[in-house]
């Protein structure tokens, strides 16, 4: 143990140059992986509503810290429910980051995909920083900085921004290491601060961060540290207070929204939780597994980590005697797993039966990448058993060779759509108007989204309140009131608009039939106090701008 633990120390000062250099690497990775992205990176991204959300959140956060801060949590859709960021992750980290360039016009699509990207990034490079310390090997840090990049898990979810806001994980982890090997006071708050980092990032990943980070921390703790018990327990007990103190919080406008809109019905956790054959099934767009796997698994179950990664976690364990870190994180790895598996397991089930906070998730499928990540570090092991009886140019050939081979096997297909980066004319003239609730049609009338996450990113052009919405959960309100208005041009429709008090009324035209908008807009304009501010030119077509007296 003594032994480990100096060489961690040892290796600890030539982070310093590490880092750069790493993070130098992940970057060019990330150019090759994702492919022509990078190429397009000013106007396209993934064909996906929630690449709209995304871009709304971003902006909403950056407009209120701007306008009105303690209205943050109050979003400008679903006009006029309240707390509307907290229907989903606000994604508070993110907005903040991205709030300075959004402040000085870069375009809202490349803040996008530079908070994406460099996310996946910054993730490399923070598990590259604990296998670092762990083995104090550079070469097996850089491997388990691709696993955690680029396992399939990523690709499946490279719509959903907070998914890839993982970089709190590992350094949770590597503070946790340094805590019990130095007793520091700094690492205990690193800890806690690395938890409620990745709370105010991704909700999911810092509720499942803290279960599993006590977790471990327990077994550690009795088996793996350098200084006593109570030098050790102290600084963990001050950062899980100080994560406590934050996440509380942050939970309170989160509470108050649960109070109305209820908890996860069962059925959506028992559709969004893993089965043990999901950990088999790659993406259909993985170059080398897509075709094989296209019709298996299903959205948030596509969770298989790689071959390599799991041959080199097997050698670590298997080669040589494994150590009391090795086993931890293989413990660890398991439990992941079996708490991705929700009702099908045993923890997921008690924690959701006696933790309110996983009462408030629906996918437990989503703790998938915390297996990779344990995996990661384990191959990182293996890696290091192969290679610390290799010569330095043999060492490097096969560092060289098992990268090559995770990034065929990681590799995938990346389409792409493009995305406005400014308004179109019809919104160009609303933001013009005086200000007014704006209802927009048509509204979706069998499953959301329809088009409201893209009338949702609009609304960033002019700021107006929005009758319509996008998130991950809605309001009973909304639902009943977009039931009314499924009669929209007729006048119980047009009352309930009146009644919600919508002042401006947007109808697209690409989205119905030519004789149905013509035949909207003639008698939208026989009703009494409906005015037509024009027809003005929309993205895929003209869009009737109407006011409500």
């Amino acid at each position: 143990m003594t032994s480990l633990v100096s060489r961690a120390r040892g290796a600890w000062p030539e982070l310093g140059r590490g880092p750069l250099a790493a993070l130098a690497v992940f970057v060019v990775l990330i150019v090759f992986m994702m492919w022509p992205q990078v190429l397009h990176i000013r106007d396209s991204a993934t064909a996906h509503q929630d690449v709209y959300f995304n871009m709304w959140r971003l902006a909403w956060v950056a407009h209120a810290l701007s306008s009105s801060p303690s209205h943050l949590f109050d979003g400008n859709i679903f006009y006029p429910e309240p707390r509307t960021l907290t229907f989903s992750d606000a994604m508070l980290v993110e907005g903040v980051i991205a709030a300075p360039l959004i402040w000085i016009g870069v375009k809202p699509v490349l803040v996008h995909n530079l908070m994406m990207l460099g996310a996946i990034a910054v993730s490399a490079l923070g598990i590259f920083m604990l296998v670092r310390y762990l083995t104090g090997s550079r070469g097996a840090a850089l491997l388990a900085g691709v696993i955690f990049a680029f396992a399939p898990y990523r690709h499946e979810h490279i719509m959903h921004m907070e998914l890839q806001w993982t970089m709190w994980m590992p350094w949770a982890f590597l503070a946790l290491h340094r805590t019990l090997d130095t007793g520091r006071w700094r690492d205990g708050i690193a800890a806690g601060l690395a938890v409620a980092l990745q709370m105010l990032s991704s909700i999911y990943y810092g509720i499942f961060l803290a279960t599993l980070l006590a977790f471990a921390g327990a077994l550690l703790l009795i088996r793996d540290r350098a200084v006593t018990f109570g030098r050790a327990l102290a600084p963990l007990a001050l950062g899980a207070l100080i994560a406590g103190v934050i996440c509380a919080a942050y939970a309170v406008p989160y509470l108050r929204t649960r109070d109305t809109l209820g908890e996860r019905p069962g059925a959506e956790v028992v559709t969004y939780s893993a089965r043990p054959s999901n950990y088999l099934v790659a993406t259909p767009s993985n170059w080398l597994y897509g075709r094989t796997f296209a019709r298996r698994g299903g959205p948030e179950r596509r969770l298989f980590p790689g071959a390599l990664a799991v041959l080199l976690a097997m050698i670590g364990l298997l080669l040589r005697i494994p150590s009391r870190r090795q086993i931890v994180y293989l413990i660890a790895m398991v439990a992941a797993f079996e708490m991705s598996l929700g009702f099908g397991g045993y923890a997921y089930t008690f924690l959701h039966g006696h933790v309110s906070v996983y009462r408030g998730l629906r996918a437990p499928a989503r703790l998938g990448i915390f297996v990779v990540m344990f995996l990661g570090v384990l191959a990182a092991y293996g890696y290091d058993a192969i290679a610390t009886s290799l010569a330095p140019p043999t060492r490097r050939v096969l560092l060289v060779v098992l990268l090559a081979i995770m990034l065929v096997e990681y590799r995938a297909a990346m389409p792409l759509v493009q995305y406005a980066n400014a308004p179109s004319g019809v919104y160009r003239v609303l933001a013009q108007q005086p200000r007014g609730p704006v209802a927009e049609f048509p509204v979706w009338r069998r499953d959301p989204p329809g088009r409201d996450a893209e009338y949702a990113y609009m609304s960033t052009f002019h700021w107006m309140p929005l009758l319509n919405g996008y998130s991950g959960m809605y309001p009973a309100s909304y639902l009943t009131r977009l039931a009314r208005l499924r009669s929209f041009p007729q006048r119980t429709a047009i009352a309930e608009l009146r009644q919600s008090g919508v002042r401006y009324v947007i109808v697209h035209a690409a989205s119905y039939p030519y004789d149905w908008f013509e035949a909207m807009r003639q008698e939208l304009v026989t009703k009494p106090g409906v005015a037509e501010l024009g027809l003005f030119q929309d993205d895929d077509g003209p869009a009737g701008l109407y006011i409500l007296h």
